[in-house]
């Protein structure tokens, strides 16, 4: 598996398994079934109330801890020192694990400073390898990585083949950030990715699909990749794209798909963050 390198020094895999929407009476099985396939990077959060299907399918694999990489991440309602503080002592329960690989602050929302300094304390007592954001763009990223002592080692954001976050990466290189892609076939208000024809002719130069060819672009940029599927059939075909290297001039074709620099989300819009607090 390739792996990219977070400014702290850890390697980190490329490609992931995100558990996003999966129930939590099926999660156990999906990311067994990730696991089997190949995959050691798994992506959850408190927020996706499936912590424990992951603990679980992890603890039975098998597989020796320091072969995977767990991510999780702290909600809203768990922002501040204190609560997120005992919010990631739950969250290590949960996981069944002693340590978390990459914990992220999940919303720019709350007390995120406070939020940061229980990760801090966190990452320096070895419960946690590296720390970082989500969903944080780029003015908000910018004034948050400014003033915290350590910088955020990752900031998970929607990216995709029509949602390229252009405006975000220079920002994330001034830190020695990485970002995370979630959506990465897209989904609600991202376009058709997986039926793109444009996608569908270069694939079939490799025997691809268009979205292993969605998928592959934004790994060969650097940015750690999640899709999610409940079918293991999927999850193959999702993993199985590293056999193949997409030339410059295919690069520059699919990055003229672009669509949004930021993404779709308005989180500058009271209406949202009440959807998320109520919601989740």
């Amino acid at each position: 598996m390739e792996t990219v390198k977070l400014n702290n020094g850890v390697k980190m895999p490329v490609f992931g398994y995100g558990v996003f929407k999966v129930a939590p009476e099926e999660c156990e099985r999906c990311v067994t079934d990730a696991l089997n396939v190949g995959y050691r990077l798994i992506d959850t959060a408190q927020a996706y109330f499936n912590e424990e299907g992951v603990g679980n399918a992890i603890s039975k694999c098998g597989i020796p801890r320091n072969e995977l990489f767990i991510v999780t991440k702290v909600w809203i309602t768990n922002s501040g020192e204190e609560r997120a503080a005992k919010s990631i002592e739950e969250s290590l329960r949960k996981l069944k694990t002693d340590y978390i690989d990459l914990l992220l602050i999940h919303q720019a929302y709350g007390d995120v400073f406070g939020s940061w300094r229980a990760m801090e304390k966190a990452y320096k007592s070895g419960k946690v390898r590296a720390i970082g954001v989500s969903n944080f763009q780029a003015c908000r990223f910018y004034d948050f990585a400014h003033f915290v002592d350590t910088k955020p080692m990752i900031n998970q954001l929607q990216c995709n083949v029509n949602i390229q976050q252009r405006d975000v990466e220079p920002i994330l290189d001034k830190f020695g950030t990485k970002l995370m892609a979630w959506a990465p076939l897209g989904g609600e208000g991202c376009g058709d990715i997986i039926n793109n024809e444009m996608l569908a002719a270069i694939g079939s130069k490799y025997g691809k699909t268009a979205a292993q060819v969605a998928l592959r672009w934004l790994t060969q940029r650097g940015f750690v990749t999640i899709p999610k599927s409940t079918h293991k059939e999927r999850m193959i075909e999702n993993f199985e794209i590293f056999d193949f290297t997409l030339n410059a001039d295919e690069m520059g074709q699919i990055a003229k798909l672009n669509q949004h620099d930021c993404g779709t989300r308005n989180f500058t819009d009271p209406n949202f963050f009440e959807y998320l607090i109520n919601t989740y």
